[in-house]
């Protein structure tokens, strides 16, 4: 079939920035390696051989489907166990008459890109290095003998995303299903809503999405057009703006894909809807609101494709990783996670329960939305126009008997009383509530009308955090730090600091993907008697740093010191200077 095996001393070139690694084959069983590399328990591996007695369904299936371990993880696992060759695509960049060996359907329907051609053999990185279809259909296409290593599936993504469709191009992509869409609109935007050019217009403005990595997709309508934005990295940015005819359609489209009532246009409006990309299936939130030039649509797009759970990829230090850890661990109390809109709260805990979701705990979960599913947790949504609230949902989930429940948010004092309540009654209670610091967070419980000797004896540890931008790793360059950062910094003169130049890779802005700042304050015994006697967050702070919490501010600085971030990032998140 062409395919050859793994080449033993073949690393490439200095000049290639992907990397092969040579794996030795093993026989140790998938469910031992995994167990040995700390990806799952000895209780997951249980439950998920009784799954396959059960259904006969490989190991490798079921792990990933239980939520047990990313498909990315798996495959290395799988990989490793057949002795495949391996290679990391992240910081790639892959010559472009390589590139335009494989045509891009190919690439995409098989998951793989050519790598390089040496001797008449054309290097193949795939997600399934075992797909025999693929590799036969490669070989016919190029006419050479192919060779096949592994990659991690979402590696293969990005490099796909990367070499084949370009920002440029696929905005020109968008400009054209526009003007298509111009010339195909029906009588009624109910009726151009079922156009192809209309159901191909929101389609490429989510592919947009999806290839940019932006969370959210505004549509807003002004008085002569209709504006597009995105968000990525916390940033809105610019998107192509549409003629202001294709409005009534566009907004009617988004609103059947959400089933939503497309005939009431002066009502906010919520729902949810689902989009299938290169086999990968995204959901989104999409949320309707009438404004003075039509109705102004926000999707936020939810990839768990694109979600990095664990608290050392989100950027945490290893000692608060440790911290935090322990206190999951533990069979009762409340950890609170705090901080503005959009800064990672809810990941944070969802890497938390990631941590402890196991046969042996029951955990319930009450959000506002429910934004990535789990296996094995329960969750459940607010809907306060059945009297489903945040307060009636913990009521009724304690009768459930839960180990542990997470709160989406604590917005009144009757949910901050009952979550209190079951924190002292043998619940571990996880939750999330608005404060701009860890110490504001006790007296603003405080001022909902919970006493401060139930505070002191049930909150085991409140966490603050920002999400900083991170310097792009492609265009990252060095420079010495100005006199004005020198004093912001505290560093020596002469001191290298970095910065993105900007490049294909970050859209020009100097930045991708963000690190989480933070700062965690544990209860001790001092803070406790302050507490009790209603001291002020100044008050609480101050003692929180004398023993030993580091302030987002000093977590910040470090981070810009050892090149992850930049000053002017850190000002931005934290709104004040260092």
């Amino acid at each position: 079939m062409g395919i050859e095996g793994p080449a033993p001393n073949n690393h490439g070139s200095s000049e290639e920035r992907w990397t092969m690694v040579e794996v030795l084959s093993s026989k140790k069983a998938l469910g031992q390696r995994l167990i040995d590399a700390g990806l799952i328990s000895n209780d997951q591996l249980e439950t998920a051989l009784a799954e396959q007695r059960r259904t006969g369904e490989q190991l490798g299936r079921i792990l990933r489907n239980l939520g047990f371990v990313t498909e990315d993880k798996l495959w290395i696992s799988l990989q490793e166990e057949l002795g495949v060759v391996r290679v990391a695509l992240e910081a790639g960049r892959i010559a472009p008459d390589i590139i335009d060996m494989v045509p891009p359907d190919m690439a995409r329907k098989y998951q793989l890109v050519p790598l390089k051609l040496e001797d008449d053999v054309l290097t193949v990185a795939m997600a399934d290095p075992w797909n025999i279809v693929a590799v036969d259909a490669v070989r016919k296409a190029i006419g050479c003998r192919v060779k096949v290593v592994g990659a991690a599936p979402a590696e293969i993504r990005a490099v796909i995303s990367r070499h084949y469709t370009d920002a440029a191009s696929h905005d020109s992509l968008i400009e054209r299903v526009i003007e298509q869409a111009q010339r195909g609109t029906g009588p009624t935007a109910e009726e151009a809503a079922g156009l192809a050019p209309i159901i191909e217009l929101v389609d490429n403005l989510i592919i947009k999405a999806l290839k940019d990595r932006a969370t959210d997709i505004h549509i807003e309508p002004e008085e002569k057009l209709v504006r597009t934005r995105y968000r990525i990295d916390g940033i809105l940015h610019q998107g192509p703006s549409i003629s202001k005819e294709l409005q009534s359609a566009l907004i009617c489209r988004i609103k059947i894909q959400s089933e939503l009532d497309i005939a009431e246009r002066r009502l906010p409006q919520d729902g949810r809807m689902k989009f299938e990309n290169s086999g990968t299936e995204v959901d989104l939130r999409v949320s309707v609101y009438p404004t003075a030039h039509g109705e102004n649509v926000v999707l936020r797009v939810l990839n768990k494709n694109s979600v990095h759970l664990g608290l050392g990829l989100l950027g945490f230090d290893a000692k608060t990783q440790e911290a935090l850890n322990a206190l999951v661990q533990e069979p009762h109390g409340m950890v609170l996670v705090t901080g503005p809109t959009g800064s990672g709260k809810t990941t944070t805990l969802y890497s938390l329960l990631a941590e402890i979701n196991s046969m042996a705990k029951n955990v319930v979960t009450i959000e506002d939305p429910i934004e990535y599913q789990f296996p094995m947790i329960r969750q459940s949504q607010v809907n306060p126009k059945i009297g489903l609230t945040f307060a009636a949902g913990l009521r009724a989930v304690l009768r459930q008997d839960p180990d542990v429940v997470m709160l989406g948010e604590i917005r009144d004092a009757e949910t901050a009383r009952i979550a209190i309540s079951a924190a002292l009654t043998g619940h571990l209670v996880l939750a999330t509530l608005h404060t701009n610091t860890a110490a504001g967070a006790l007296p603003r419980l405080m001022d909902m009308g919970i006493e401060p000797f139930l505070l002191s004896s049930s909150v085991s540890a409140v966490l603050a955090q920002r999400l900083a931008r991170k310097i792009c790793n492609e265009c990252k360059e060095a420079y010495e730090a100005s006199p004005a950062e020198i004093e912001q910094l505290e560093c020596e003169q002469g001191t290298l600091l970095h910065r993105g130049a900007g490049c294909g890779n970050c859209r020009g802005t100097g930045y991708r993907d963000r690190t989480v700042l933070h700062e965690m304050m544990m209860s001790t015994e001092r803070l406790r008697k302050l507490i009790l006697r209603r001291a002020s967050d100044t008050e609480l702070g101050d003692v929180a740093r004398e023993e030993g919490t580091k302030e987002i501010l000093t977590v910040g600085k470090e981070k810009v010191l050892a090149g992850i971030t930049t000053v002017a990032e850190v000002m931005r998140v934290c709104r004040t200077s260092l």
